[in-house]
């Protein structure tokens, strides 16, 4: 080997891996690099809208919910950007978007241990260096430049993100040239484009769908909005906001979830769709207020909003149109809609681990249904034979809960990472997050001793 191994290579720079490599940066002794073929970071470019709030506080930055003191904090960010008094004044728990993608790319172009163009080809295990081997073609402008060499590394954590679900019945008409089917993860791109349609059809009923709703009816003429919104779901649902209920988000009912059978995980994870993707009641009763303030001449917008609709079928009558076949999941009743354009809000998926460590696949440890096993450590289970660990961030869905994709639990579960890597606590975390006691303790009771009545003390006098 031309260079010492690395201690830790991230594979992708996503938020979640720049997390990682922000609090990985100050601990002492630890060589770490991370790689992605991107030419610099981006997060989700096409639903940057100018209005749209992330939602969850500006305080699940990338390093806050760990390490508060940290040069990586959104507030040092602002301060940086000489913005933190406006910022003050402005009272804003939630912040924009846009806003946090600039503070994750003011964080990126500071952390040396990044490097954006490079792709990652291949992962392998070195039983004799007792090291994992990387292959890395790196990319110039045109595509690839060389290969600089396989890189290697005592541990890996991949953060390698998601990519856009479409619906099998629509995977043809998304793939076809000039066809405007647009996943929503390129809706800015495209929005030109949509707005010259005649008709525009918007599929999935969460906070991407009610978003790109609520923008193409803020472009659209009074009368002639021409504007469909479906979804599977049953209902244009809120997103649990509670305080109690944000307690699903805590490393408390990760834990707790975690040590769950793998039946249960599986039926509880679809249960709880109303905490992560459904649309928070801002943006609804924003729609609401767009849709009302436009009947107040009469009349009605020329909108139609269905919840409980399938999209079982679709195909193309004729050039620029698009026939969708739909069902209704409650009434069994089926109908068809021509549209000119329609726009994917159906979410994504992870991005598959297989064909990255199909090397790895004798050493790798599956449960029932075929998905790596995770531990509480967020690390792959492997065969003892593999010394290092291949930690995953952001693909534990299965076996960490709804906040495997949520930003406030970025900071813990990236510390968690480290502690458990470098076998020390490099970041205290707290013992106990929650209000809420999630299951109960075997063998302990939960209902408090009986009160016992008060012991009198007797007076100076004995009375």
């Amino acid at each position: 080997m031309s260079t010492p191994p690395h201690d830790l290579v991230g594979i992708g720079i996503g938020p979640f891996n720049l997390s990682l490599a922000a609090l990985a940066h100050p601990l002492p002794g630890l060589r770490a690099a991370f790689y992605d073929q991107k030419p610099h970071f981006t997060w989700h470019p096409g639903l940057l809208l100018d209005d749209a709030t992330l939602q969850v506080p500006f305080l699940a930055d990338l390093v806050t919910l760990a390490d508060p003191t940290s040069p990586w904090t959104f507030l040092n960010h602002l301060r940086a950007r000489e913005r933190l008094y406006p910022f003050y004044f402005a009272e804003s728990f939630h912040i924009r978007r846009t806003e946090f993608d600039a503070y994750c790319r003011w964080v990126a172009d500071r952390l040396p241990a990044l490097h954006f163009g490079h792709r990652v080809d291949s992962v392998g295990w070195d039983p004799e260096r007792a090291l994992f081997e990387v292959g890395l073609t790196r990319l110039g402008p045109r595509g690839s430049g060389g290969t600089p060499g396989p890189v290697h590394a005592r541990h890996l954590v991949l953060g390698v993100g998601t990519e856009p679900r479409v619906p099998e019945p629509l995977r043809p008409l998304a793939d076809a040239p000039g066809v405007p089917v647009i996943h929503s993860d390129d809706y800015l791109a495209h929005r030109d484009t949509l707005l010259a349609a005649g008709h525009i059809t918007v599929i999935g009923t969460g906070q991407s769908g009610a978003e790109i709703f609520l923008d193409l009816l803020r472009h659209r003429p009074a009368g002639r909005e021409r504007l469909h919104w479906i979804g599977r779901t049953g209902a244009f649902a809120p997103m649990e906001y509670s305080k109690i209920g944000l307690e699903h988000f805590t490393p408390d009912h990760t834990r707790y979830f975690h040590a769950l059978p793998e039946p249960v995980r599986d039926r509880l994870v679809p249960a709880q769709w109303q905490l992560h993707k459904a649309v928070d009641a801002a943006t609804l009763a924003a729609v609401h207020d767009e849709l009302y303030r436009r009947t107040l001449d009469g009349g009605w917008p020329d909108t139609v909003l269905t919840p409980a609709v399938h999209v079982h079928a679709a195909g193309r009558p004729g050039p620029g149109r698009i026939e969708l076949h739909l069902e209704h999941t409650v009434q069994g009743t089926r109908t068809r809609l021509t549209t000119d354009a329609v726009v994917l809000a159906t979410g994504h998926r992870g991005r598959p681990l297989d064909d990255l460590l199909a090397p790895l696949d004798p050493y790798l440890r599956r449960d029932r249904a075929g998905r790596p096993r995770v531990d509480a450590h967020y690390r792959l289970a492997l065969d003892p034979a593999v010394s290092g660990g291949i930690y995953v961030q952001n693909a534990e869905l299965h076996t960490h809960g709804v906040g495997a994709p949520d930003l406030g639990l970025a900071a813990w579960r990236s510390a968690t990472i480290l502690n458990h890597l470098t076998g020390g606590p490099a970041y205290p975390l707290p013992a106990r997050t929650a209000f809420t006691t999630f299951g109960l303790r075997p063998g302990t009771p939960q209902v408090p001793p009986a009160r016992q009545a008060a012991r009198l003390t007797p007076l100076a006098d004995g009375t």
